[in-house]
């Protein structure tokens, strides 16, 4: 069989006229920079959050960095964030002159262990990350920000549509942050992040954080950078927005499919949330017998893939943290066991099952093997 992880031509299935079309208007326009498209996105992605404001960058990384920027991080400031997220989550902290404070994971969820969390001392920021789909525990998070009179930060690049106590994550912190890189739930064609926040202060600051610190053309009020969303992008994106739920939907029906056709075998899965609120970003697989079982399904077509093999206190980039193998070992035995199933909207109920299958043929296998 061959099952593939994306299928970009299945997004674009009803959309694909209306998006030429619009694109080919922009393009003749010479409307490229910022205005009526990527406004109209903005609107609605913001009204899908239930936020006030939408601020289209370039993307995820940058969407984390001009979201601490905007909400005054300084040099030396803590923050805390897990310790098994994607790189670009640690470097945004390290690249506006803030120390991360990492916090190992949840062995249920693989999100941040609050537990771990309020035990630390002295945060300026906390930067959880709704991790594979999963919102975090926001509630008891922001009591435990509260403590320390930290800022939040939310980390969605992975959970657009997910959610805590009926909330879209994104509304919970100062600024949700989002990759609408091409592999996500909401996907552009190609490199594309945005803010979300219910703060004027904080959205006119990202405004002018994106835009060379512009107030107004040609007065720079703050020294930035240029992250402006690419109006193509943005008409990519918008048309795709009313669909998400639907996808999101189908994601949890196929991850339902995973879990009861792999009940019994040794492997353990990411806790599943209240109902309808996880979005399966990723769907893991957790044993131990990772790497063998990747390449046997590989073998037979299956795009599955490893997700984050190093936890970030391991990677070289951050040895200046001082940290050590040892130090953070739900992060360290989940980067070994961890192991990405595919999983896409348009995936049908025989390639989920062929999955299913061929899982169940590995460890039958790997037991006649043994014995």
């Amino acid at each position: 069989m061959n099952v593939k992880r994306y299928n970009y031509e299945a997004q674009f299935a009803g959309i694909s006229g209306t998006v030429e079309q619009a694109i080919g208007k922009a393009l003749l326009s010479g409307n490229y920079i910022l205005g009526t498209d990527v406004d109209s996105f903005e609107a609605d992605f913001a009204a899908y959050c239930d936020t006030r404001y939408c601020i289209g960058v370039n993307s995820g990384t940058d969407a984390l960095i001009l979201a601490l920027q905007a909400s005054g991080v300084a040099p030396g400031n803590r923050i805390a964030v897990q310790a098994n997220t994607f790189f670009a989550t640690v470097a945004a902290i390290c690249l506006t002159g803030a120390t991360p404070v990492l916090v190992d994971a949840c062995p249920e969820t693989f999100l941040m262990d609050l537990d771990k969390l309020a035990t630390l001392d002295a945060l300026d920021f906390i930067l959880p990350v709704h991790l594979f789909g999963l919102a975090t525990d926001m509630d008891r998070l922001l009591e435990i920000a509260g403590q320390h009179g930290a800022q939040v930060i939310e980390d969605c690049a992975q959970a657009h549509g997910a959610r805590w106590a009926g909330r879209p994550v994104g509304s919970f912190g100062r600024v949700g942050c989002f990759s609408f890189h091409p592999s996500k739930n909401l996907a552009a064609a190609g490199d594309a992040g945005g803010c979300v926040t219910g703060d004027a202060t904080v959205d006119q600051r990202l405004r002018m954080l994106r835009h060379l610190g512009q107030a107004e053309q040609n007065d720079h009020t703050i020294v930035a950078r240029n992250s402006r969303l690419d109006v193509l992008q943005s008409i990519v994106l918008r048309a795709k927005l009313p669909s998400l739920d639907e996808w999101n939907q189908r994601r949890r029906e196929i991850a339902a499919r995973f879990r009861v056709g792999l009940s019994g075998l040794p492997v353990s899965f990411q806790a599943e949330g209240e109902p309808g609120t996880h979005v399966y970003h990723l769907f893991q697989l957790a044993t131990d017998n990772r790497d063998a079982l990747l390449n046997a399904l590989l073998a037979q077509g299956i795009d599955a893939t490893v997700r984050y093999p190093v936890p970030i206190h391991l990677q070289p980039a951050y040895a200046h943290l001082g940290h050590a193998k040892g130090d953070f070992p739900v992060a360290e035995r989940l980067a070994r066991q961890l192991l990405c199933l595919p999983i896409r909207p348009d995936m049908s109920d025989a390639e989920a099952d062929g999955i299913v299958e061929a899982v169940h043929h590995y460890f039958e296998g790997a037991s006649g093997h043994a014995a």
